[in-house]
């Protein structure tokens, strides 16, 4: 069964995917500090660099878009039909296909789509493509001809993966639902003034939920969210109960160990899983797993369950970029090859595309994951001052959420009226929200009082209860 549990608070919204009871998907956003991609915005060109055929872009956000103009970076910087060259203060539509990290703000392209649940809608592009992961060569016949009959003027379409099986009367459906949001977006596109957003892909949830095929059920602890949800699906269901989702389904130690380093096989082998800003390097290890009798055929089992679970690691923790895992050396190439194909094999499940480039001389597996949005790590955590950044501690965010999540449990669970948190100045303002919103909608929550004291010497925070 696949379940996706939306777990709401005052601060995040964190999105799991199950797979019958396991983890397999986490996503976490703070409310204050939202995703952009797919958005899509009217920009002002604020500066063009010719000799990376790019140029940054005024979106409105804090740091400038990075924009590669042209549809493959364009092949000449004359100013001829083929380029795209654009020169600074010219208006452009862009959409954002990589939130902003760290120093370098978003990047965005001028190849419009609109994704849907069952397509995506490609305007001033032809072509109807399929998705690989749509195996069946009748299917994709009978899909390509529903499409093509359906296809707008002016218009491209992709089918997803959760197109198969749909209706002929599905996709028309879906095709004018995206087709009128094109064309508005056209006319309201030829007045706005830039920096101006143009078109709101949609928050966390609906993004997310998008891009999950064959969901049996989804469980909301909100209702607002739960509302906006139910007008697109019909399996959704309000939590009754108050708390952590991830509690009440029992998957809150699995979330907690999608930040560890070392991940342990069922064998007794083990990864270590590191991050860095150039790519991810995971290694593999033996651990405790010494096999019985042939030392070649040991690694290769271990190598084996570590490529599954590699697979899962990536999904679960949304790594992405350039990803190099050191197996266990093997000398077969025979089991080189097992291998690898194994690991193709295990990628399959992941909608994000993933790239198996294969082995470098030195033998280590190379990897591609697209990457759209920061990993889980880089959600929850920031640099530390105290290190410079070689090390990393919770944000002000993800303690503010903890402190809300044992304040609910504790007057969930106890008698007690009041509670007294003690923090430091910044960490309590995050807590409390502007005006307090967050602390008085946390005691209109429960008919309870919260009472907060500053004290700057603290860290991180106490939680007491008032006899």
């Amino acid at each position: 069964m696949k379940r996706v549990l939306v777990d709401c608070t005052a601060h995040q919204v964190k999105v799991g995917v199950l797979e019958d009871g396991e983890l397999v998907e986490y996503w976490i956003e703070n409310k204050e500090n939202q995703s952009i991609v797919g958005n899509i915005y009217v920009g002002r060109v604020e500066a063009v660099l010719a000799g990376m055929q790019a140029a940054f872009v005024n979106i409105g956000q804090a740091k400038n878009a990075y924009y590669y103009y042209g549809n493959n970076r364009a092949e000449t910087n004359k100013p001829n039909e083929k380029s795209k060259k654009p020169k600074v203060g010219d208006s452009v539509i862009v959409q954002v296909q990589k939130d902003a990290v760290a120093t370098k703000g978003a990047v965005v392209t001028d190849n419009i789509s609109l994704a849907g649940r069952f397509i995506v809608l490609l305007p001033q592009q032809k072509q109807i493509g399929i998705s690989k992961k749509i195996e069946q060569k009748q299917e994709k016949i009978r899909i390509e001809q529903c499409i093509a009959k359906n296809l707008p003027e002016g218009y491209g379409i992709v089918v997803r993966t959760n197109g198969e099986g749909k209706t002929e009367q599905e996709f028309q459906q879906e095709i004018n639902v995206l087709l009128k949001k094109a064309e508005k977006m056209k006319q309201q596109g030829k007045y706005l003034k830039p920096p101006a957003l143009l078109y709101e892909y949609g928050n966390i949830v609906l993004k997310q939920l998008k891009d999950i095929a064959a969901i049996d059920e989804i469980v909301v602890n909100e209702k607002k969210v739960y509302e906006k949800v139910n007008k697109e699906y019909t399996n959704v269901v309000l939590a009754q109960k108050k708390g952590s989702l991830f509690a009440q389904y029992f998957v809150e130690k699995q979330s907690e160990k999608a930040f560890d380093k070392k991940v342990w096989l069922k064998s007794g082998g083990f990864l270590m899983i590191e991050q860095t800003e150039a790519c991810v390097v995971i290694d593999v290890n033996t651990g405790k797993y010494t096999g019985k009798k042939n030392l070649e055929k040991t690694i290769l089992k271990t190598n084996l369950e570590a490529a599954e679970e590699i697979a899962k690691q990536l999904r679960l923790r949304n790594l992405s970029g350039i990803i190099i895992v050191d197996f266990i050396d093997m000398m077969e190439e025979e089991y080189k090859e097992i291998l690898i194909k194994a690991v193709k094999q295990a990628v399959k499940k992941d909608h994000v595309k993933t790239t198996v480039v294969g082995m470098t001389e030195l033998g280590l597996l190379q990897l591609t994951r697209k990457k759209t949005r920061p990993s889980l790590q880089q959600t929850v955590t920031v640099k530390c001052s105290c290190c410079d950044g070689t090390g990393r501690v919770p944000s002000l965010h993800w303690k503010a959420a903890q402190m809300t999540q044992k304040i609910i449990t504790l007057f969930e669970n106890t008698i007690y009226e009041e509670v007294i948190v003690e923090a430091n100045e910044k960490l309590l303002q995050v807590f409390c929200g502007k005006n307090k919103v967050f602390q008085k909608e946390l005691e209109q929550q429960f008919h309870k009082k919260i009472v907060c004291l500053k004290n700057e010497d603290m860290e991180m925070f106490e939680i007491r209860e008032k006899h």
